[in-house]
């Protein structure tokens, strides 16, 4: 069996640099810059996790998670917010869609390594 999938959905480009070589070592990795091709992506592809910036222009990780949830092929896949919002409501709003977890920005490699590999250990 092949390298597990990540995608990572962020539109700041030096930090999806930066997931990615905290990642590439260990995962196949995908990176996007927006909700729309994050969405536009999951039609033809499915990774075995998707790492999900909160905020966002136009899609936001929380309306991106709630279209991912609603397609009966993308419902499955497992969903880690990654973010720098720390609002207790939100999260909670955010919690309440059922991601695997919620991360906040910034965070270690040995940290986001430890997280990743306890989500993907945990699917069937």
């Amino acid at each position: 069996m092949g390298r597990k999938h990540i995608l990572i959905v962020d539109d700041d480009k030096n930090m999806l640099k930066l997931l990615k070589m905290f990642l590439e070592d260990d995962y196949q990795v995908t990176i996007v810059e927006s909700g729309k091709q994050a969405l536009d992506y999951i039609i033809n592809h499915t990774p075995d996790l998707i790492l999900l910036d909160y905020m966002m222009p136009l899609f936001d990780g929380p309306h991106v998670m709630e279209i991912i949830r609603k397609r009966e092929a993308s419902k499955h896949i497992p969903v880690l917010f990654l973010t720098s919002v720390a609002d207790k409501d939100k999260i909670i709003q955010c919690l309440a869609q059922g991601p695997q977890g919620y991360l906040i920005k910034p965070i270690s490699r040995d940290e986001l390594l430890q997280r990743v590999g306890e989500v993907l250990d945990n699917v069937k």
